[in-house]
């Protein structure tokens, strides 16, 4: 097949940086809620000791060093100060230049993307106005990750031509990450259902939210696990209770503000299940029967030693609600929604048992509860473990389904398969051979050896697929759509 890859990469940008909260020794973390050590008092300390010229001084120079690379850095100075506001020891009010300077020692600069910018998903954008004939705005998602190993999905736009070449719009220097919001309400049936299967014991997971109204809020929750340890209870039922509280983090709501361009946006990882990091997001563009369209994302929360299936969905790339999956099926990594209800049915691939490719389906996006195994490792380049590039492509001949295999000495290959369009537990065709090998200068980065993707799309009869380049950067390369639909059935054979 003539696949062409296009003469750019989309590499890591040191100097597109958030603020986040600082707490002196701790890597940053997504939550950072300040805790009342010696040391942190000593710094609260000796900035109310200061005098105030030595304040006004102190901090003209703190903003007239960071000013230009952040749009809000006062405010966020202010909110940081309102968070160890608690724990200030005096009665008297501050002014606002000694807030602001307060906030600017609990505050550092996070370079999101310092360490790789890869495995992209990319969708067809919301709005296809203004463009030229043959032309589609796109959305990219990237994983970005920084200090610590901490992933986060950040955005591009870009124009794909018809002849599947494409060009990406200007990039912020600018980003920004929004308060996430809880969500505004729980099932307590649900909830305990989802508790029970993170491997909190029954018995303590009910303890712990017992008293609970049958549907609850975020305020009820936190009281009832302070109430927990307060009074002295069994160690394991306040463990249960903090787990609670982990899980009910985990679904929220972010909102970007008005005005911002899509690379200023971040996801940030929020919830303490997502401290180590939001990883891999597959987008979709998902129709629903009523002709309704919701992006989707299928990504791994990631706390340092477990992972945690996560669902997300935006109708604009604007606010984006985050939720767990749910049920049995729910294990491993890599779920990827089809763009539309299979025979009346949502329908997911997956990976759980870490090897196959498996099929899923379910009457709703959050809960999957049996799967089975469709795809099984076939080629010396796959025999060590196989699993989906992103969610399936619908075609005129079946769904493709791009592939990844892992072969001799962990070398990451892109393949793909063909799924039956009404049937899709089918495979009517298979590539023999990788349609993607690293080159010669995609082979070392930060995971050597190693192309990778979490979404292509199809344009004017050429797939446009953006990778991976061994964990570090981005590159795009496009094929015929009947050329390897061709190859795809001669590999059946």
């Amino acid at each position: 097949m003539n696949l062409r890859r296009q003469p750019f990469e989309l590499r890591p940008d040191a100097r597109r940086v958030l603020l986040r909260p600082f707490m002196a020794s701790v890597v940053v973390k997504p939550t950072g809620h300040p805790e009342p050590s010696r040391r942190l008092l000593d710094v609260l300390a000796r900035v109310l000791m200061l005098d105030d010229d030595s304040v006004a001084e102190t901090l003209e120079s703190v903003l007239a060093e960071f000013h230009d690379r952040h749009v809000d850095i006062r405010a966020i100075f202010l909110e940081r100060f309102a968070k160890l506001a608690p724990l200030i020891p005096v009665d008297r009010p501050l002014d606002e230049a000694r807030k602001l300077l307060i906030g600017s020692y609990f505050t550092n600069e996070y370079s999101l993307e310092s360490s790789a910018l890869f495995n992209p998903s990319i969708v067809p954008a919301p709005d296809q106005s203004g463009l030229a004939p043959g032309e589609l705005r796109f959305i990219l998602s990237l994983r970005a990750t920084g200090e610590g190993h901490i992933s986060s999905i950040t955005f591009r736009s870009g124009i794909a031509a018809a002849d599947g070449t494409v060009r990406l719009d200007p990039v912020s220097k600018f980003v920004h990450s929004p308060r996430p919001e809880p969500a505004a309400k729980y099932d307590l049936r649900l909830f305990r259902r989802k508790l029970f299967e993170l491997g909190v014991p029954h018995h303590a997971a009910r303890a712990a939210t017992a008293d609970l109204p049958d549907v609850f809020h975020m305020p009820e929750l936190v009281t009832r696990t302070a109430a927990l340890r307060r009074d002295g209870s069994d160690p394991e039922i306040v463990r249960a209770g903090e787990r609670a509280v982990s899980l009910a983090e985990a679904n929220y709501t972010v909102r970007f503000k008005d005005g911002l361009s899509l690379s200023e946006k971040v996801i940030f990882p929020y919830s303490p299940l997502e401290s180590n990091g939001i990883e891999d997001a597959r987008f979709v563009r998902f129709t629903d029967d009523d002709g309704k369209v919701t992006y989707y994302a299928t990504y791994t929360a990631y706390n340092g030693a477990d992972v945690f299936p996560q669902i997300v969905a935006t109708p604009d790339f604007c606010t984006f609600h985050a939720s767990t999956l749910n049920g049995p099926a729910v294990a491993n990594k890599g779920f990827a929604l089809f763009p539309r209800k299979v025979n009346g049915h949502y329908a997911m691939l997956s990976r759980q048992d870490g090897v196959n490719i498996h099929l899923m389906f379910s009457d709703h996006p959050h809960f999957w509860y049996e799967s089975q195994v469709i795809v099984r490792p076939a080629q010396p380049w796959e025999f060590t473990q196989l699993g989906n590039c992103g969610s399936p492509i619908e075609t005129d001949a079946g769904w493709l389904v791009l592939t990844h295999g892992v072969g001799p000495m962990r070398k990451y290959c892109i393949g793909a398969v063909l799924l039956d369009r009404n049937d899709p537990s089918r495979v009517i065709g298979r590539l023999k051979e990788p349609l993607l090998r690293p080159a010669l200068d995609e082979r070392d980065g930060y995971v050597p050896n190693v192309v990778y993707t979490c979404g292509a799309l199809v344009h004017h009869g050429v797939l446009v697929m953006p990778y991976a380049v061994s964990d570090t950067a981005t590159r795009f390369a496009s094929v015929d759509l009947h050329e390897l639909l061709d190859a795809l059935r001669r590999g059946s054979h």
